[in-house]
């Protein structure tokens, strides 16, 4: 017998030829769980994700914010892809605009099912670098696809490779980043990622214009092979899956083969994890309540950006604009991405003051821009629905596109605040989450630009936008029943309290996550 139990955890005595346990822990920085039957991080070990070196953490993290934003940008450009595209194949719009854009987003919504848990069990650095040199290969094949089919099963592949920076990325933010940090990482990423599906329909208008529409993924491929370099270069950051590492070297020194870590993320082996997490977001978007609302409305608001791409050009282009300038309105949108930063400024504050204080954060308590968007994105829609022809003549169209600075500062705050209360709320589980939530943003993104075109043709463009309004104004009730009963909702939660515990037991942030 070499060991022993105590409360502390095993008291192993040297092994000839290996070296003592609880030096070798020491020198790890690990420890026993409090039970004494598994090893988790300690809380100053430099190897845990949370505590990199600040220059590690902002190279990984914006490699892959960066990667988002261009695919998201080559999503939407499909649209403006799609309208040329037709002629050249001989195909109706709304069946190029399916080829060009659904089908895109179909892939994303399966690659948002499969990615993100794979990821939580078995790591994410080769799926990103993977992902992203295989985007690049399908964005050459759509440029030079002799055929609508090619496109078609190119796009749809390119849709679900796009699904690893989509969802995957606030997986990998949450494993860096504490909560008061998470803040401005995570809207850094909503915002830059709503920002790329506004640059989409500029960039593909003016690049279609001058080279063809065959180009913009001529281009996409380029970016993307200089960018799977760039993302070689990152770390793996799942702190379960390096923990194992970490474990393993322990038992080598050590000679004890019965060591094991705490991974609440382990999964046997492929099957189960296969019947298990493949299902785990469908799970949580039925069972949750706030899993469903927050998939709900940031899904809306999301595919929202994908109706316009064929809403918005028609509008302007009926006030005067030209073909290219006619998708410059976006721009109005990016304003209103970029005005989030007051919100965050004040979360900010609200955390600082909440630390300097000592009283517990709750995720409740970061939902201020969530309060405010909804009820500016009800205001800026109807502000743009009675601003525009055919019903209201002779309006200048700046007075409709300033409409647009309030629809993008309360997207990008769905984005951005929902997305921090699901990673706040589900912590280890935040990756499903967002799977789930990409689940329903995917096929509502699929399928708006699909009746984009008959609904503001048939309804007319004012009429269309009021019933986008009146939606817009359904969602003012959930904030402040999110705020109110937030808290209780997550306290029924079997995912939320077992993540929290899972977080707690690992030993890193204890102050508060």
């Amino acid at each position: 017998m070499h060991s022993s139990q105590t409360d502390t955890g095993p008291l192993i005595s040297p092994i000839p030829g290996h070296r003592d346990l609880r030096s070798v822990l020491n020198e790890y920085g690990l420890e026993f769980t409090p039970d004494g039957q598994l090893i988790r991080w300690s809380a100053s070990n430099k190897n845990h994700p949370r505590n990199w070196t600040l220059g590690r953490k902002i190279y990984d993290s914006h490699m892959i914010i960066f990667l988002d934003l261009f695919t998201t940008c080559i999503s939407t450009a499909g649209s403006t892809a799609a309208d040329h595209a037709q002629h050249e194949f001989g195909v109706g719009h709304t069946f190029s605009i399916f080829i060009f854009v659904s089908l895109y987003m179909i892939g994303q919504a399966t690659g948002g099912i499969i990615f993100p848990s794979y990821s939580e069990a078995f790591g994410r650095k080769k799926l990103y670098i993977i992902s992203t040199a295989l985007y690049s290969i399908f964005c050459v094949i759509v440029g030079v696809a002799p055929s609508i089919t090619a496109v078609a099963i190119s796009r749809l592949i390119s849709g679900i490779l796009s699904a690893m920076p989509t969802i995957v990325v606030a997986g990998s933010i949450e494993d860096m980043f504490n909560s008061r940090d998470r803040v401005w990482l995570i809207f850094l990423w909503a915002m830059v990622a709503n920002i790329g599906l506004c640059m989409g329909p500029i960039m593909s208008t003016y690049i279609t214009a001058h080279l063809g529409w065959r180009w913009v993924f001529y281009i996409a491929a380029i970016v993307m092979a200089i960018l799977t370099a760039f993302i070689s270069c990152i770390r793996e950051s799942r702190p379960s899956l390096l923990l194992v590492r970490e474990v393993a070297k322990v038992r080598e020194e050590c000679g004890i083969a019965t060591l094991t870590a705490l991974n609440p993320d382990h999964t046997p082996d492929l099957k189960t994890w296969a019947r298990l997490s493949l299902f785990r977001p469908i799970e949580l978007f039925f069972t949750e309540p706030i899993v469903c609302m927050v998939a709900t409305i940031s899904a809306v608001a999301f595919a929202l950006i994908y109706m316009f791409t064929e809403a918005l050009p028609p509008v302007y282009l009926s006030m005067g604009l030209s073909e290219t300038s006619s998708s410059l309105p976006f721009l109005a949108i990016i304003i209103g991405l970029i005005l989030g930063l007051l919100t965050r400024i004040q979360d900010h504050r609200m955390i600082s003051k909440y630390e300097k204080e000592g009283l517990p954060l709750e995720p409740e308590h970061k939902l201020l821009g969530f309060c405010i968007g909804a009820p500016m994105f009800a205001a800026g829609l109807w502000w743009f629905a009675w601003t525009i022809p055919p019903l209201v003549e002779n309006v200048h169209w700046i007075v409709s596109t300033a409409s647009l600075v309030l629809i993008g500062y309360s997207i990008n705050e769905f984005d951005a605040v929902l997305a921090g209360y699901l990673a706040d709320s589900y912590l280890s589980f935040a990756a499903s989450g967002f799977a789930a939530l990409s689940l329903v943003r995917s096929l509502m993104s699929g399928a708006f630009p699909l009746f984009a075109t008959q609904m503001f043709d048939g309804l007319g463009a004012n009429v269309a936008a009021s019933v986008l309004a009146a939606l817009a104004t359904v969602f003012c009730i959930v904030p402040p029943l999110f705020t109110r009963y937030g808290k209780k909702i997550r306290a029924r939660s079997k995912f939320a309290r077992y993540s929290l515990q899972i977080y707690e037991e690992n030993g890193v942030d204890k102050n508060g996550y």
